[in-house]
């Protein structure tokens, strides 16, 4: 042997004078969920169509939240004869009672977001539940979850909320819960079909196998690794929620008079949308812009999670 030669490298020199490897650090698998669905949010971010959706979103937002303080009435005052055209008194002009239309869309706006946002998470909630402890559990279990979701997915969702709105009433937490019930089993069937996938995984049948609780397999090991579907499915059903709700309102199942809501005001105001148009057209305006903002959102984040347009960012 060459007396040249690294003696770290010598083939005889014995196996215990080598210098240890250093250990490769372990990356938590909840930080490595929590990682996908950060990226997924920043690939999005990137894409000019969720740009666009956002700022459309927050404006929306806005007006929601603080359009009553700039209102110029109060959402019940009569300010002028029934369907007057916009005045410099009345900027929209009067609805069919002589109240301040641009009052009560500026007052209409929060019913739709909160109502909508509650209604999703409910949804949301409810669905990832059931789907994750369908495709985990499999077997009858799993059976059982999916028919009694394939009972409540054969209901259409808005007679299924019709249904119960008109036994009970047109109360808003009914509403909420309904809507929220009409989305848990598309919500539980992607769920599921993520989960089925993942419980194959190395990872999880080694926790399985340490005797990690089933618990906390699912919401440590599972979900922060499927997280970025439910972004997507989240931003869907929000939209589907906010035409629902506007739905009830305007066939009468909904906010009742003389709340005002965007629904209500375009079934309260139809009878003469050809003399003074601007008391459906307005409302019908902001939720068809906020269910475009809504789609925009999703659509951007569906693209970034499947690696659409990442790179070019091209719309």
């Amino acid at each position: 042997m060459s007396s040249g030669g690294d003696a770290s490298l010598d083939p005889l020199q014995p196996l215990g004078t080598l210098e240890p490897l250093e250990p490769l650090e372990a990356v938590p698998l909840v930080a490595r969920g929590r990682r996908e669905w950060v990226q997924t949010i920043s690939d999005a971010w990137h894409l000019r169509r969720t740009k666009i959706g956002f700022v459309m979103f927050i404006v929306l937002l806005a007006i929601a939240l603080f359009g009553r303080f700039v209102a110029p009435y109060s959402p019940t005052e009569f300010v002028g004869p029934p369907f007057s055209l916009p005045a410099s008194a009345y900027w929209l002009g009067t609805d069919f009672l002589g109240r301040d239309v641009l009052t009560r869309v500026l007052y209409g706006g929060l019913t739709v977001f909160v109502l909508g946002i509650a209604a999703t998470v409910i949804g949301i909630v409810l669905g990832v539940s059931l789907g994750l402890i369908s495709g985990y559990a499999r077997r009858w279990l799993d059976e059982s979850i999916m028919r009694m979701l394939d009972v409540v997915l054969a209901f259409p969702s808005i007679v299924l909320a019709m249904l119960f709105v008109s036994i009970l009433g047109p109360r808003l937490w009914l509403i909420v819960l309904m809507v929220g019930i009409s989305h848990m089993p598309r919500i539980a069937r992607v769920t599921r079909a993520a989960t089925v996938e993942l419980a194959a995984r190395d990872f999880v049948r080694a926790a399985a196998a340490l005797g990690v609780p089933r618990r906390k397999i699912l919401f440590y090991e599972v979900l922060p690794n499927i997280s970025s579907p439910l972004l997507v499915e989240f931003g869907l059903r929000l939209t589907y929620s906010i035409i629902m709700i506007a739905a009830l309102s305007f066939i009468g199942f909904g906010m009742q008079p003389p709340s005002a809501d965007w629904g209500l005001m375009i079934n309260e105001n139809r009878i003469a949308i050809t003399i003074q148009p601007w008391a459906v057209v307005a409302p019908v305006l902001l939720i068809a812009a906020l269910t475009i903002s809504t789609n925009l959102i999703a659509d951007g984040l569906a693209r970034a999670m499947m690696g659409i347009d990442r790179d070019t960012a091209v719309t």
